[in-house]
């Protein structure tokens, strides 16, 4: 079902991939219409540099100047520029920090106007997987995307920050309430837990439908499989 979406969305996207983005507004918004299950979107972040680790067989603990090396230096705000044109205020908020050294600002930027590009699409389809595709990284980067160049897009962050994708969640992590499934496998299973590791409660969606759960006040570990995203019940969708 994924893999389906990925093609059309790939094919939509792909031409707001190619626009310039020195002197654009940086609130654009990409094409597309479909209907379907779930349009998986691939995402891509600001790039960064890997974070620095001990050499193997080190057994000396990183000291301050391990952690200030492990990122490159970023090109200062007043040196934010692109070959041509020139920086909206949001644009060059957006890219504040976010930009190595070395690296062309614009490139960085479309990243950000892509990650909104995405949003668009998905939210002409079905909200609900729009939220979804931020909750599970499927739509990296969003929240300062969504800060800086689409503020249309608030709504969506705001509802991802109070859901799950599938794993193990837990130690504090766990909200009660009653929540849905955005897009369910055939392979969907949750269970919850509680002290001592008592089962909650459980189950499992054999035919892709969505369903609704209840994660009770005792629970202390959440875990999902296959499920992909959950969103509180009664959110606006």
């Amino acid at each position: 079902m994924r893999s389906t979406f990925l093609a059309g969305a790939a094919v939509v996207l792909a031409t707001a991939a190619l626009a310039a983005c020195g002197s654009s507004s940086g609130d654009g918004g990409g094409g597309g219409t479909g209907k379907a299950a779930r349009p998986a979107v691939s995402s891509s972040a600001a790039p960064s540099a890997p974070a620095a680790g001990a050499e193997a067989g080190s057994s000396a603990p990183a000291g301050p100047e391990d952690t200030r090396s492990s990122e490159p230096p970023k090109i200062p705000t007043d040196r934010l520029t692109p070959a041509t044109g020139t920086f909206t205020r949001k644009q060059k908020e957006y890219l504040t920090d976010r930009v190595p050294v070395g690296m062309d600002p614009a490139a960085v930027l479309q990243t950000g106007q892509e990650t909104c590009d995405r949003l668009d699409y998905l939210v002409k389809v079905d909200r609900d997987t729009a939220v979804g595709a931020v909750v599970t990284g499927e739509i990296n980067g969003a929240e300062p995307a969504v800060a800086h160049l689409c503020p249309r897009h608030k709504d969506l962050v705001e509802r991802a920050s109070h859901g799950y994708a599938d794993g193990a969640h837990r130690d504090g992590k766990v909200r009660p309430g009653r929540y849905r499934d955005v897009s369910p496998t055939s392979n969907c299973t949750w269970e919850v837990t509680g002290p001592g590791g008592k089962v909650l409660g459980s189950g499992s969606s054999h035919d892709g439908k969505r369903t609704t759960i209840t994660i009770p006040e005792a629970a202390l570990a959440f875990t999902s499989t296959g499920c992909w995203a959950w969103l509180p019940e009664g959110d606006k969708g």
